[in-house]
C-alpha cells in the first residue's frame, strides 16, 4: 500500500487499508491489480477524476486537425482561373491542411485525360516546395485527383 504522500507503507490486509483510508479521510484505490501483490494507494478519488479530465482536456486543445481541403479544376481552366485556384491550395497548406487536386471531365472529356494530367503536373509545379505529393495521381470515374500535404517543419 502507498500512503496519500506517497510513501510505501508497506503489504497490509484489505482491512486494515479500509480502515486506514476511512480515518485519513481518502479513498483506497487499487492502481496495479496483475502485481503479487495488488498495489493500493490512499487517495482522494473525485480530486484524481478532476486532475485526470483536466489533463485529457489540455491535451485535446494543443492537439491540430487537420482537413483535407478540395480544389476543384476542369481541364479547359484558364490562367488565371488556375493561378487563383493555386493561390487558395497554398493558403490551405499554409494553414496545415491537406489539399485534394480534382481534375473533373464532362461528356467528351473523357477522351483527352492526357489533358488533366498535364494540368495536374502543372498545379503541382506551381504550388513548388509549398506541397508534398503524398498521394500520387490516380483516375476515379470521370475524375482524376491527388493529395497534397505540408512539408514537415524543421
Amino acid at each position: 500500500m502507498i500512503d496519500g504522500e506517497g510513501g510505501q507503507v508497506g503489504v497490509i490486509t484489505v482491512a486494515d487499508a479500509l480502515t486506514r483510508a476511512q480515518s485519513d479521510g481518502l479513498d483506497l484505490v487499487e492502481v496495479s491489480p496483475k502485481a503479487d501483490p495488488p498495489v493500493c494507494r490512499l487517495m482522494d478519488y473525485g480530486k484524481f477524476k478532476y486532475q485526470q479530465s483536466k489533463r485529457q482536456h489540455a491535451a485535446k486543445v494543443h492537439q491540430k486537425v487537420i482537413h483535407v481541403k478540395e480544389v476543384k479544376l476542369r481541364p479547359k481552366i484558364e490562367d488565371h482561373d488556375l493561378q487563383f485556384k493555386v493561390r487558395n491550395a497554398l493558403r490551405f497548406l499554409e494553414d496545415g491542411d491537406k489539399v485534394k487536386v480534382n481534375v473533373v471531365f464532362m461528356g467528351r472529356e473523357m477522351a483527352h485525360k492526357d489533358l488533366g494530367l498535364v494540368l495536374i503536373e502543372r498545379f503541382q509545379n506551381m504550388i513548388g516546395e509549398n506541397g508534398i505529393v503524398e498521394q500520387p495521381v490516380r483516375n476515379e470515374g470521370r475524375s482524376m485527383f491527388m493529395i497534397l500535404a505540408p512539408p514537415k517543419k524543421k
